[in-house]
């Protein structure tokens, strides 16, 4: 089966010529995981070759991953976007040649061009923005230092914080009532457990918290849509509340906890004696994976794509989102702008519940965090 990928493809010049950039990205179309990066410091030349080179560099990085994929590319260049469609001519000089490297790279049976708002193409800028910063200092982009899907594009003044100063036009939040799942047999002696291990069920224990979530959410009255992790123990603490509110669960992937590799189903004590080295690079770095395992990088991009998907479908409503420790500290960490070791530094007991409302103006307000009054 052939597979398919997205490509989002951007470039900049400051001065126009000026000092320029391009970056790109290649997505999962189903996940909207960040597949691969590219970002170059051009030096001085053009918004236009800027954009081409931008987009060479994301066709070659999907063509790395399967050379035999269809590509759906989506840039905010209408110009690009028109020309490499057939629909505009290409005249200028510096275009022609590029337009042609392009467009040899894939066969034009096996690529779609869209042209996106520039708003949606925000992870691509801020690649061309960091490549543009790292070229005034004199260097290249390196893919170690970007964050470029998990925060504003370069420039971006922060927006005021809601409740302090917020514009009073904004409508409705979506909201993202965060309940993590109840207790399994190996929530108690504190062991990993996340989407690589053996997919536990909920204990008595569990099972009752489930129905104390339930029951608060039912007299609460606020809830529209419940969404799930695919995982057992969140299915089975969504099902209880859908079931007593009337509604339906949906699953989404992206909701998945960490995969811990060798370490599921380990005490921290017993990972510190098997996997020493290993630990203290977890630790030490948000890029740093358990052996076979993901690293809260990964999953911070995981949890960011998915959590675009989710406010693109449930703008302006209350949804019960039903996940894990490592999803919910990210959303929390992500609203707050919080740095990757925050994530060491919150309390997220079973069947507790957080809230994080999002603006349409791309603000986040965290409403609550490991509420458990429900439980007493």
């Amino acid at each position: 089966m052939m597979r398919t990928f997205v490509v989002e493809a951007d470039g900049g010049s400051r001065g126009n010529p000026g000092p320029a950039g391009y970056g790109a990205v290649v997505l999962d179309p189903d996940t909207g995981e960040t597949l691969a990066e590219a970002a170059e410091y051009l030096g001085v030349t053009t918004n236009n070759v800027a954009e081409y080179r931008g987009l060479i560099a994301g066709l070659r990085a999907a063509l790395a991953l399967d050379p035999t994929a269809r590509i759906r590319v989506r840039m905010d260049s209408k110009l690009v976007v028109e020309q490499m469609s057939g629909r505009w001519q290409i005249k200028h000089p510096a275009m022609k040649p590029l337009a042609a490297e392009a467009a040899a790279l894939v066969p034009a049976d096996r690529v779609d061009y869209e042209w996106i708002p520039r708003a949606r193409n925000k992870h691509a800028d801020r690649l061309a923005n960091e490549a543009m910063d790292a070229g005034s200092r004199g260097k290249q982009w390196e893919p170690s230092v970007s964050t470029a899907d998990l925060a504003a594009p370069a420039g971006t003044p922060a927006a005021p914080t809601v409740g302090w100063a917020a514009p009073a036009d904004l409508g409705t939040p979506a909201t993202f009532v965060l309940l993590r799942h109840g207790e399994t047999a190996l929530t108690p002696e504190k062991r990993f457990s996340g989407s690589g291990g053996t997919d536990p069920e909920l204990s008595a224990t569990g099972r009752a918290q489930a129905e104390g979530a339930a029951a608060a959410f039912a007299e609460g009255g606020s809830i529209q849509a419940v969404v799930s992790s695919p995982l057992r123990r969140c299915r089975e603490t969504a099902d209880a509340v859908a079931g007593r509110l009337g509604l339906d669960v949906t699953i989404e992937k992206g909701l998945r906890e960490t995969d811990f590799g060798a370490w599921e189903g380990l005490t921290f004590g017993e990972v510190r004696e098997r996997y020493v080295d290993d630990l203290n690079a977890w630790l030490a770095s948000p890029k740093a994976a358990p052996t076979g395992g993901e690293s809260f990088t990964a999953v911070a991009r995981r949890v960011a794509a998915t959590r675009d998907r989710l406010l693109a479908r449930y703008a302006g409503r209350t949804v019960l989102l039903v996940t894990h420790v490592t999803p919910i500290k990210t959303l929390v960490r992500l609203a707050l702008g919080a740095p990757p070791e925050s994530l060491f530094r919150m309390e997220l007991s079973a069947a507790s519940v957080s809230e994080v409302a999002y603006y349409a103006d791309g603000n986040a307000s965290v409403r609550l965090l490991n509420d458990t009054s429900h439980l007493r």
